[in-house]
C-alpha cells in the first residue's frame, strides 16, 4: 500500500483547539490521510481512564482542515471510540499531542493523558507516539496555549512519523514516548533515552478556606537533577529531543523470594 492511502488518527489530552494538535496533525499529513479525534475540553492527567459512568458525545467539527471529532471524554476514550467506531478503517498508526509540557519520568508519563492515548493504542496492538514539548510553568495553565515551537516540533514529529511508517515500530518498543525540549533549533540534538524514575519531589500544601475548614493542593517541584540517560536529563537538563521505547509489561520476575511468601501464604491457609 503506498505511503500516502495509510491511516493515521491523531488525538491529544489538552484538547481539540491545542495548537499541538493542530500542527501534529499537518505533520502528520504529509505522510498519510489524518482523521482527528480528541477531547472536547481538557483532559489533562487523567491518565488511562475510560468513561462507563455515563454516555459520551461526538460532535463532528465542521470548517476543519482534517476531518475532525471532538469526543466529551478522556484520551483513552478518544482511541477507543476513534479505533472502533469513527475511523474508516483500523488506522496504521495513532499520534499523540503534541503535549503543553513535557512528559518525562515515570511521574509524567503514569499521569499523562497524551501517553495513555498512546497506551491504549498499542494495547490493541497499534502502534502508537506520544508527543510533548517543555513549555514555560505558567504557560502549563493556559486552556489553549499555543507556541511558536510547536510548529518547530512538529516537523521532527513528521520525520519520526514517516519513518515509523515506512519501516514499523523500532524493535523492542510497543510505543514511543517522544519529548522536545522549549528550545528548539538546528542544532538540537536526539537522545535516545530510558524513563527517569522521579522529576518532582512531592509537596502537599494545606490552606484554610474563610470558614477555617483544610483544603490541600497537590504540587510537585522539579529535582534539581536527574538519573543520566534519562528522558528528563536529556531534555530538562541537556535540552535535547528525547525518544523512549516504551512496552506495556508491567510484570516483574518471579524469584525466590516471592516463591517464599507464597509457601508461608499456604502453609497459613492450610492450617485455617
Amino acid at each position: 500500500m503506498p505511503e500516502s492511502k495509510k491511516l493515521v488518527m491523531v488525538t491529544n489530552d489538552d484538547g481539540i483547539h491545542s495548537g499541538g494538535i493542530v500542527e501534529l496533525a499537518k505533520a502528520a499529513s504529509q505522510h498519510a490521510d489524518v482523521v482527528v479525534v480528541s477531547p472536547d475540553a481538557p483532559q489533562s492527567a487523567t491518565a488511562l481512564s475510560l468513561t462507563f459512568h455515563k454516555p459520551l458525545r461526538i460532535t463532528k467539527l465542521q470548517g476543519r482542515q482534517f476531518e475532525s471529532y471532538a469526543v466529551s471524554g478522556s484520551p483513552g476514550d478518544c482511541v477507543m471510540i476513534g479505533v472502533n467506531k469513527l475511523l474508516p478503517r483500523r488506522p496504521d498508526l495513532v499520534v499523540s499531542g503534541i503535549n503543553i509540557g513535557d512528559n518525562n519520568s515515570y511521574q509524567d508519563i503514569l499521569a499523562s493523558g497524551t501517553v495513555a492515548a498512546a497506551m491504549e493504542s498499542a494495547i490493541t496492538g497499534i502502534p502508537a507516539i506520544a508527543f510533548s514539548m517543555e513549555v514555560e510553568d505558567e504557560s502549563m495553565f493556559q486552556l489553549e496555549y499555543d507556541s511558536p515551537g510547536f510548529a518547530r516540533a512538529a516537523r521532527v514529529a513528521g520525520l519520526i512519523i514517516g519513518d515509523v511508517l515506512r519501516n514499523g515500530m523500532p524493535s523492542g518498543a510497543e510505543l514511543l514516548n517522544v519529548n522536545f525540549p522549549s528550545k528548539l533549533g538546528k542544532r538540537t540534538k536526539i537522545a535516545l533515552t530510558e524513563v527517569a524514575r522521579r522529576k518532582y519531589t512531592d509537596r502537599v500544601i494545606v490552606r484554610k478556606d474563610p470558614r477555617g475548614r483544610p483544603y490541600y493542593w497537590l504540587f510537585g517541584e522539579r529535582l534539581p537533577s536527574f538519573a543520566p540517560n534519562t528522558d528528563a536529563e536529556a531534555v530538562l537538563a541537556d535540552q535535547n529531543v528525547s525518544i523512549t521505547p516504551i512496552i506495556l509489561s508491567f510484570s516483574g520476575p518471579v524469584t525466590e523470594d516471592l516463591e517464599k511468601l507464597k509457601h508461608r501464604v499456604e502453609g497459613e491457609l492450610r492450617r485455617a
